[in-house]
């Protein structure tokens, strides 16, 4: 009788042990956690014209940094204003040549505290780029 109950302890310790090991490998960072970037919203920036914005979509989230990925067409970032959700506009002068296929360096968001994002206006300079629209992604990281 004892032996029965030395085995079945050891086969539940040995599930404990073995449970622990794949939780540890299985887990990964929630999606939205600090330290992780978020997709904020998407836009086609035409080369008829030098302006684009974005609606950020709630939760308006407490972003820290935003960075820019371009596909199709190359995009020179000339500023940029953010529009917080209680209204503040922060414009942020940027000059960064996005590359097609390419991503802009991270922008740090200024201020300290809540920083809920609204809004994201953007310009652009199209000098050189004949034809087309480039695919614009807008990436928020808290």
């Amino acid at each position: 009788m004892a032996g029965i109950f030395i085995i079945t302890g050891i086969a539940l310790l040995m599930t404990l042990i073995s449970g622990s090991a794949t939780a540890q490998k299985v887990r990964a960072p929630r999606a939205g956690a600090p330290g992780s970037w978020r997709l904020i919203g998407t836009t086609q920036a035409k080369f008829t014209a030098d302006h684009d914005g974005i609606e950020v979509v709630g939760p308006f989230d407490n972003f820290r940094k935003v960075k820019f990925k371009v596909t199709d067409a190359p995009l020179r970032l000339v500023r940029m204003k953010i529009t917080y959700d209680n209204g503040a506009p922060d414009e942020i002068p940027t000059a960064i040549d996005i590359p097609e296929g390419g991503e802009s360096r991270i922008i740090d968001l200024r201020g300290v505290g809540k920083r809920s994002i609204r809004r994201i206006d953007f310009w652009y300079d199209t000098k050189g780029v004949l034809r087309g629209r480039a695919n614009v992604s807008v990436f928020g990281m808290k």
